[in-house]
């Protein structure tokens, strides 16, 4: 489950703390993108988990935290193309 939430709250975070929710709305779809690279950002602290956990040899966590990211990153290649 972290690997899920984590990559969307990172996204909510990055969003809010730029001010892309008017720009979002204002083009909409146009920067799909822009939003493909957000989703492709989005699996970083993903990334970082995988690493705590592969570190503390907890290798069931590591796993799941790579499943976890791997919607984003398909959603990202497929908004790519």
């Amino acid at each position: 489950m972290l690997g899920l939430i984590l990559p969307a709250l990172f996204c909510v975070v990055y969003i809010e703390n730029f001010h892309l929710w008017s720009t979002f709305q204002t083009f909409g779809m146009l920067l799909k993108e822009t939003f493909s690279r957000l989703l492709y950002l989005s699996v970083f602290p993903n990334l970082a988990l995988i690493f705590v956990f592969y570190t503390l040899d907890a290798w069931r966590l590591s796993k799941g935290v790579l499943i976890g990211a791997f919607p984003y990153i398909i959603a990202s290649v497929i908004l790519t193309i």
